[in-house]
């Protein structure tokens, strides 16, 4: 069912760092020499794939006006028209997008999205195409290199037992980080907060609303992870007699609601944010308007490699996981992959072979020259090469976001870049440290797929919790939310449903 595990191609170099997985391994230089490794062109039919993937912050130019897009698919022999959506509201897309039955022939959709539609099981099977009989087995080795992808990565892609997905298999297991402007804490004489008392006490040292500063943006989730308040599968863990129990009817998350309402009632959250769902917290980090930001640790190295340049001794480090609670840490994460690249159901056979070609030089590997291509486009363009490796120009950064990397995966590593040499060593310094206190999920390895009424609405009760944390709700009114949330919210019948789960599969 799965595919065989083909192994990297040869002339790869061995990493500088090795990991404790899922932690992938990392390189401190860039490769002197690239191994060509897909010598034909994957696509011959010249007709146009449409395609739809994420992306945060400014929209790349499109077909036309991007010579990015233009090399690449030259390179590829087939164009690639993506159709780039927000990446905060790729899910009211994806869901607009299902319910109309009206997909693109290839369509990532992010791992952390997929909880949040209703009904995918039976959208996979109605709309995408099963992809076992073009993958399973040896079969895969018309396309090596999606051979290379981690076995549990293609575990992940199964649905109703059949392969029905592309994995983009994680190069990082944690979903959030607590990024500081370290120069701008060195400046006071200040250092990272080790629990929530500084936490709280730093907030309010560098908030200076006159100054236009205030500590933090929203940082909900990490407050949560710091009082350990559970995340396997949507907020869920075990009792002590095996029961489930979600993260709502937690003292853990009740603590958390309790610390993050005060963060906001003191006003210690920039404005920009606390008045609206999203506000940029990464402009407002990079300005100094905000000190602390929560946000996926990939926003790190570009950050980091594009703010050095506009203010001198620019410094952006993650705050290590604490316990608010005693004990050791606990750090939310877990293998599933990044994202799924679907193929649309009932495109010719023909065309599915290109398009998985077309995936599979999308996916080879970090020291390879088609890897250097899809991650740093022309050179003189889009990037500068130096002794230590490619640089992206200002041109890169506009025309490159991931388009080709999220219809795609590759083996997962930390790569290097020249301009921030010291990431490589940071990242996996914390990583390392931290994947030790790396939450167990109860139900890994179980394919889940929740109730509708549980999906639906799993947002607005969110909504409804933001509301409480920011203060459009009282505190008080928690409790019956929670009560609601397991009657109409779908809560009771998502946990008899995840305790029937457990049970099948003999747990």
């Amino acid at each position: 069912m799965l595919p065989a595990q083909g192994k990297l191609p040869d002339g790869i170099p061995q990493p500088d760092i090795a990991s404790t997985r899922p932690i992938p391994d990392g390189y401190k230089k860039y490769p002197a020499n690239l191994v060509d490794v897909i010598t034909d062109k994957p696509g011959s039919s010249g007709k146009e794939i449409s395609a739809m993937t994420p992306a945060w912050g400014p929209a790349p130019p499109g077909l036309g006006q991007n010579a990015y897009l233009a090399a690449i698919n030259e390179e590829l022999g087939v164009p690639l028209n993506f159709s780039i959506q927000d990446g905060l509201t790729y899910a009211d897309k994806l869901n607009a997008m299902l319910g109309a039955r009206d997909v693109p022939e290839l369509l990532c959709v992010p791992q952390w999205e997929v909880e949040k539609l209703p009904r995918f099981a039976d959208a996979v099977k109605v709309l995408f195409e099963d992809l076992t009989d073009h993958l399973s087995g040896d079969k895969v080795n018309a396309y090596p290199m999606l051979a290379t992808f981690p076995t549990g990565a293609w575990q992940n892609a199964l649905w109703n037992q059949r392969l029905m997905a592309v994995p983009n298999p994680t190069d990082g297991p944690f979903p959030w980080g607590l990024f500081y402007r370290k120069d701008l804490l060195d400046a006071k004489g200040l250092t990272y907060p080790k629990s929530i008392d500084e936490l709280l006490a730093i907030g309010k040292q560098v908030t200076d609303t006159r100054a236009g500063v205030w500590a933090f943006s929203d940082i909900f989730a990490m407050v949560q992870m710091f009082h350990k308040s559970p995340a396997s599968e949507t907020g869920w863990r075990l009792k002590a007699d095996g029961t489930p129990e979600h993260k709502y009817e937690t003292p853990e998350f009740k603590q958390a609601l309790e610390v993050m309402a005060r963060i906001y009632k003191e006003g210690l959250v920039h404005p920009d944010l606390a008045a609206s769902k999203g506000g940029d917290a990464k402009k407002l980090m990079e300005s100094g308007r905000i000190l602390f930001m929560q946000d996926g640790i990939g926003a790190w190295q570009g950050m980091q490699a594009q703010q050095q340049k506009v203010t001198p001794g620019f410094n952006l480090q993650p705050v290590p996981v604490f316990s608010a609670t005693g004990g050791d840490p606990l750090v939310w994460g877990d293998d599933k992959p990044i994202s799924y690249t679907f193929v649309k159901k009932g495109v010719a056979k023909e065309r599915v072979e290109e398009l998985l070609r077309v995936i599979n030089w999308c996916s080879a590997p970090f020291g390879t020259k088609e890897y250097h291509f899809r991650e740093y486009g022309i050179e003189g363009k889009h990037h500068t090469m130096t002794a230590d490796g490619p640089v992206k120009t200002d041109l890169g950064f506009k025309e490159i976001a991931n388009q080709y990397f999220f219809v795609s995966g590759r083996s997962p590593v930390v790569q290097p870049w020249p301009e921030t040499p010291n990431y490589v060593g940071d990242l996996l310094t914390y990583s390392n440290a931290m994947v030790k206190f790396m939450e167990t999920n109860p139900w890994d390895g179980i394919k889940l797929e929740f109730p509708a009424t549980y999906k639906s609405q799993t947002v607005p009760f969110e909504d409804k919790i933001t509301d409480i944390v920011r203060g459009r709700r009282a505190l008080t009114e928690f409790d019956g939310l929670v009560n609601e949330w397991r009657s109409a919210g779908g809560g009771n019948e998502a946990r008899d449903f995840l305790a029937k789960a457990r049970s099948d599969a003999g747990k």
